[in-house]
């Protein structure tokens, strides 16, 4: 990696909170990342190669099992659905996840789907298994990445699920944000979480994003875009807004999947606040599931009925809150660990966290 390619560093970078502003109301967990909910992992793969290959993958495991033997409910809800969701219809329908979560490119989510494949069948416990579901969620990189190389192998994307860890999350440009853009600045990988009290369950949600998508910046209410001059119709048609962007919602409150569902409604609200345009060309999708042990879907759950402990409907406005906030600060986070990047078609240059800084005080 030469200087050229990465013209601002890491340690120049800080996150939306570091600015002098906080997001929302609700507290975070310790790491402000989705790996706050007990027991999800997060990896990543980052391929930069010559002038041109700037892409990755990232991985999201809700437990540290068997997934396919202790399958957790999840929920589906599309903003706009110019996107290639591998394994959606089967998620929608049953209400749960049985593999990781791979984010990528867009035409290296056939590799990927593989890559879970090869993972889930060579688990202990598999040997019988002769269907897999694999949940694959893409947006394109083809501006920083010359996406039809098609370079990422499925010996990468199982790189990045061995590499799956709890703790602080990578965030910026890495993994499958590594070429991505957003809101016309170096987009990336973003995370956030929001706990309840006590009183209202003491439920963790955390939010993680894959953000490659335009709009109108907007940070906690401040019109960062228009104040810096970059948006989306700026002079007309000036700016593209096409993109896409991937949200996974993780949450410990035990929910049933139309719950899930409902939850990952509410991070399209979050993703609005931000000044999103939801345009024609953009994949706009946010998934969201359970890691809590009284919904998990095991074995012996799918043989005979079992009564689940679950969130009733009357206590669900709280997490719907937590998942607006972590959300939001997710896309921010993104955007400001991100640094200026150059690849296939030219440089694309970070939020300048300065002006920001300048717009908040």
């Amino acid at each position: 990696m030469t200087e050229q390619q990465r013209s601002s560093s890491p340690s120049q970078r800080v996150r939306f909170r570091s600015l002098g502003l906080t997001p929302g109301i609700l507290p975070t967990g310790p790491l402000n990342a989705i790996t706050d909910v007990p027991g999800v992992r997060v990896g990543h793969f980052t391929l930069i190669e010559g002038a041109d290959v700037r892409t990755g993958a990232t991985a999201i495991l809700p437990h540290g099992g068997n997934i396919f033997q202790e399958k957790v409910p999840a929920g589906l809800a599309v903003g706009n659905g110019y996107g290639k969701l591998t394994g959606a219809t089967q998620l929608m329908e049953l209400g749960e996840l049985e593999t990781p979560i791979l984010l990528t490119n867009t035409l290296a989510a056939p590799r990927a789907a593989e890559a879970l494949i090869e993972y889930t069948l060579s688990q202990p416990g598999n040997e019988a298994v002769t269907s897999v579901n694999p949940v694959v969620g893409e947006t394109n990189d083809g501006w920083l990445n010359n996406i039809r190389l098609r370079r990422l192998k499925v010996e990468n994307f199982l790189a990045a699920i061995e590499s799956a860890r709890e703790g602080e999350v990578a965030e910026g440009a890495v993994g499958a944000g590594t070429g991505t853009v957003a809101f016309g600045w170096k987009g990336g990988i973003g995370t956030s979480s929001r706990t309840l009290p006590q009183s209202l369950g003491g439920y963790t949600v955390g939010a993680l994003v894959q953000t490659n998508f335009g709009g109108v910046l907007q940070m906690a209410g401040i019109p960062v875009g228009q104040a810096l001059g970059q948006y989306y119709l700026r002079d007309e048609l000036d700016q593209s807004a096409d993109g896409s962007i991937m949200i996974v919602l993780a949450t410990d409150a035990p929910l049933s999947d139309r719950s899930l569902t409902r939850l990952a409604r509410r991070a399209l609200a979050g993703l609005a606040r931000t000044g999103a345009a939801f345009s024609g060309g953009s994949g706009d999708y946010a998934l969201a599931f359970s890691t809590a042990e009284a919904v998990r879907r095991t074995p012996a759950r799918r043989e005979r009925p079992s009564q689940y402990l679950e969130v009733p409907n009357a206590l669900m406005s709280p997490l719907f809150l937590a998942a607006i906030e972590a959300t939001e600060e997710a896309i921010y986070n993104s955007l400001c660990m991100a640094e200026t990047t150059s690849g296939y078609r030219g440089t694309m240059e970070a939020l300048p966290l300065e002006r920001v800084q300048a717009l908040i005080q």
